[in-house]
């Protein structure tokens, strides 16, 4: 099964395509750490984040998407532009038929650390051990897409 990991954000969006068949290791097919230009505005940069991802889903053909949930914090209007993104992305694995799950991130520190309150350098360091082919240096964001990818491995299915 090949599965489309997102770390949603408009600024900063990481996405991984992480594969397993069988029983083999996961390992990643592609990964990035995809930023916007903070000089646009959000529509622009909304449309350019729509383009990469599209762009990713046409080279990579996943089977499915997953994404984390949105955190609410004070910033109302990030996470308005983040819940904007978060649509684009899930209209567009849609339309590629893919198959959309959504995790929240205790989730995927469980899946990947086996502990859910777990700190951002914990979930990188854990997925380098787990998946092969993995960026041996990267931004947090590129790590958290990987996480996604490896926790939907874990619930939604071996290999196809």
């Amino acid at each position: 099964m090949r599965f489309l990991g997102i770390d949603p954000g408009y600024d900063r969006l990481g996405i991984a395509v992480v594969e397993k068949v069988g029983n083999e290791k996961e390992w990643v097919v592609f990964s990035e750490c995809f930023e916007t230009n903070k000089n646009l505005e959000i529509v622009e940069r909304l449309q350019i984040l729509g383009r990469r991802v599209e762009e990713v889903i046409k080279t990579h053909r996943p089977d499915a998407l997953g994404l984390e949930t949105l955190f609410f914090n004070k910033n109302q209007k990030t996470a308005m532009a983040v819940a904007e993104a978060r649509g684009i992305i899930i209209y567009l694995a849609k339309v590629a038929g893919c198959q959309v799950f959504e995790y929240h991130p205790q989730e995927i520190k469980v899946a990947t650390t086996g502990y859910g309150k777990s700190d951002k350098e914990a979930v990188a360091s854990m997925v380098k051990q787990l998946v092969s082919n993995c960026p041996p240096e990267g931004i947090d964001d590129e790590y958290d897409a990987i996480a996604v990818a490896v926790t939907g491995l874990a619930h939604n299915g071996q290999s196809q």
